[in-house]
């Protein structure tokens, strides 16, 4: 039976294509866009699992830039408007989201980046072909090299698209950022009236309100978004037209001015030349430089998670001040117990992105002479930041600071016994009268209004006063926003 069905089995049709290079013939998948030097990173970097096409943006902006590159030489008279018609077609569909499948090299990768650069290549010059009524592979009409890779470099290539790239996924991150910020300022207003001990080296210090406190976090997250854009700027500037080491070879006059201002209106950030294309293109300095406000981002998120995480403490033997809302049972053997698991995720991505920026530092201050080789473990560590701050952001946004509440009465419990209190009452009774009390407060446990009272300090009138949210916190809420007066 075995070799009956064998005689009778349909003949299979070729379902590859021949292609080559200078190592020799490859076999391609027919309905592969890629071609044989894609072909051979696949089989030479199956190393991390993390693909080009795994950050969409990413791809979208290698795309941009083949298409900004097609046009500046088309203008300079090197590309015959024909042949650039096709290729415009191709980098819009991908742009668009089409084709996102065939960008699939690993992001671990030897050779700076010219897996990459030649994979955006060989699939532009596919699409380009068939948008032309061409079959694949025709590359006597439209080639990898000799169209898609015109008057260009993966040493100019790579880290423009790198940028590019970097630069889209950075507005996702800030809005993600934002919509953050404002619902800690959202917290801040509806508590703004409710006063709390503030906290220095975890010992009570003097008043503040719930509300101070929550608007301090939206502000802190609110200058790491400047940060962001102040960072932004070092991305804008490119060495397109630099080709192998930044001598322009093989450019037209003007190439690289044109191809800037192409990529500009392409993509709609604005691009600048490199003063000096040699220095562009080995020194990452504006990697480092965006990596870095990423990791102050990193730091600021990861001190507000463990601040929420203490102030959550409990519910019963700690500081229990609010409750974030429950996502999960907390032990496999303590029933009812809950852990903050938002916070703890936030922090603990925080931990990785300031070790990227670790990574970025170290392939930065690497590298040989007029190219540094590991440029693409720099893309690859921004990235991953990008990514999983912007998921992890969104994440703790949406199932933990927007479920926030608060314990008002563990609060005014707190100013009832405390003995940082006794600061606000200074300015009335005086320093030495104040230490007495926080003295006798110590010793016989009771709280500092309660010896205020027995001692017949201050009336009941005064006392309202001074324990009133503008006495003690000093809160002028004009200066808060999403406040109502």
């Amino acid at each position: 039976m075995l070799f009956v069905s064998i005689l009778w089995s349909p003949i299979r049709a070729q379902d590859y294509r021949i292609e080559s290079d200078l190592l020799g013939d490859k076999e391609i998948p027919t309905d592969a866009y890629y071609s044989v030097q894609t072909a051979r990173a696949l089989e030479n970097f199956q190393i991390s699992g993390q693909y080009t096409n795994d950050y969409p943006n990413y791809v979208k902006a290698w795309a941009m830039v083949k298409w900004a590159a097609a046009k500046a030489n088309t203008e300079a008279g090197k590309m015959p408007i024909e042949t650039f018609k096709p290729i415009e077609e191709a980098c819009k569909a991908v742009i668009n989201g089409e084709y996102l499948n065939q960008f699939k090299v690993d992001l671990y990768q030897g050779g700076a980046g010219t897996s990459t650069n030649m994979n955006a290549n060989e699939v532009l010059a596919n699409i380009a072909l068939e948008k032309a009524g061409f079959k694949k592979g025709e590359y006597d009409k439209i080639a990898p090299n000799d169209q898609l890779n015109m008057s260009q470099s993966t040493n100019d290539t790579y880290p423009t698209a790198l940028k590019l790239g970097m630069l889209l996924s950075n507005e996702q991150l800030k809005n993600e950022l934002q919509l953050l910020a404002k619902s800690f300022r959202a917290i801040g207003a509806k508590y703004i009236d409710v006063v709390k001990m503030g906290r220095t080296e975890l010992q009570d210090a003097v008043p503040m309100t719930v509300g101070q406190e929550f608007h301090a976090y939206g502000a802190a997250l609110e200058w790491e978004i400047a940060n962001l854009e102040r960072a932004q700027e070092a991305l804008y500037v490119i060495n397109m037209g630099a080709t192998a080491i930044g001598t322009e070879l093989n450019t037209p006059e003007g190439y690289a001015e044109n191809c800037t201002n192409q990529l500009s209106t392409i993509s709609g950030f604005d691009f600048v030349k490199a003063n000096d294309l040699i220095a562009a293109t080995w020194n990452l300095q504006s990697f480092v430089i965006y990596s870095s406000a990423l990791k102050t981002l990193a730091t600021t998120l990861s001190k507000i998670s463990n601040d929420l995480i203490i102030l959550s403490s409990g519910p019963r033997n700690g500081l229990f001040e609010i409750n974030l809302p429950a996502r999960q049972p907390g032990s496999s053997i303590m029933p009812g117990k809950v852990n903050p698991v938002m916070p703890e995720l936030m922090a603990l991505v925080s931990y990785r992105v300031i070790g990227n920026d670790v990574t970025v530092s170290i392939a930065a201050s690497d590298g040989d002479l007029q190219l540094n080789a590991y440029e693409p473990v720099v893309g690859i560590s921004i990235f991953e930041s990008q990514k999983i701050l912007t998921n992890t952001m969104k994440a703790f946004r949406e199932f933990c600071i927007d479920g926030i509440t608060i314990n008002e009465d563990t609060h005014r419990k707190n100013l009832e016994t405390t003995i940082g209190l006794v600061t606000a009452l200074n300015p009335v009774i005086g320093y030495k009268k104040s230490s007495e009390l926080a003295k006798e407060a110590k010793l016989t446990g009771k709280g500092i209004l309660e010896l205020v009272r027995e001692q017949k300090l201050l009336t009941e009138e005064q006392i309202k006063k001074l324990l009133s949210p503008a006495n003690m916190t000093g809160l002028d809420k004009a200066k808060y926003p999403n406040n109502k007066q």
